[in-house]
């Protein structure tokens, strides 16, 4: 099996059609992440799209400093704050327009099966927004410390005592047992589409070089 390194390696060697194997290996945790910062799950997907166009484009400028995976992560991470950033700035010129405080929150259909997942769901949006990222990254999608450390810019103390407030602060909402796994699921179809999308804008653009 491929690493990311020599994925990347061979697509800037002319094989572009290998990026959809990094596309659907890093679908769950670019959307899990993102839905972490941007509560809306039509939006993330947007941010995903523009996150991988972004990183094929610069593929050239990815020197192994890191691993892909948090390269890849940080890309993702900088898109959502962003778009966060700019939809909020548009919200307050509609607000100030109209002197309505509209909101805009998307119920999440169609993704969650069970009452417990939707109780979660519940529970990690409420979290602020330093301790969600850190917990979704470490205990949904399974990242190592060192890893969270790279991709957030933190020290290994930072990331545990966040991690720990934020569990803190799940239980103290749950008071039950919880599960994380099955959260923020990325479906198959969701996985298609995404890989048809990015894909299929690739060929209208070129990786730059350095």
């Amino acid at each position: 099996m491929l690493s990311d390194e020599e994925i990347v390696a061979r697509i800037l060697s002319g094989e572009k059609q290998l990026y959809e194997s990094l596309i659907r290996k890093y679908n769950q945790r670019l959307y899990r992440i993102g839905r972490s910062i941007v509560n809306d799950d039509n939006e993330v997907e947007d941010i995903m799209q523009s996150a991988y166009l972004n990183a094929y484009v610069n593929l050239a400028g990815f020197e192994n400093k890191s691993s892909f995976s948090t390269w890849l992560t940080k890309i993702l991470i900088n898109e959502s704050l962003l778009h966060k950033k700019r939809k909020a700035k548009l919200e307050q010129i509609l607000i100030e327009k109209q002197d309505v405080k509209h909101h805009s929150d998307t119920p999440l259909t169609g993704l969650m099966n069970n009452e417990l997942k939707i109780v979660l769901e519940k529970s990690i949006a409420v979290l602020p927004e330093k301790y969600r990222l850190v917990f979704v990254m470490r205990e949904v999608e399974e990242m190592s410390t060192r890893e969270t450390m790279e991709t957030l810019n933190l020290t290994e103390s930072n990331v545990k005592v966040r991690l720990n407030r934020a569990k803190e602060m799940l239980r103290d909402s749950l008071s039950s047992q919880y599960r994380f796994s099955g959260v923020y699921d990325f479906h198959l179809t969701r996985c298609d589409r995404m890989v048809n999308y990015v894909m299929t804008r690739i060929d209208t653009v070129s990786v730059k070089h350095q």
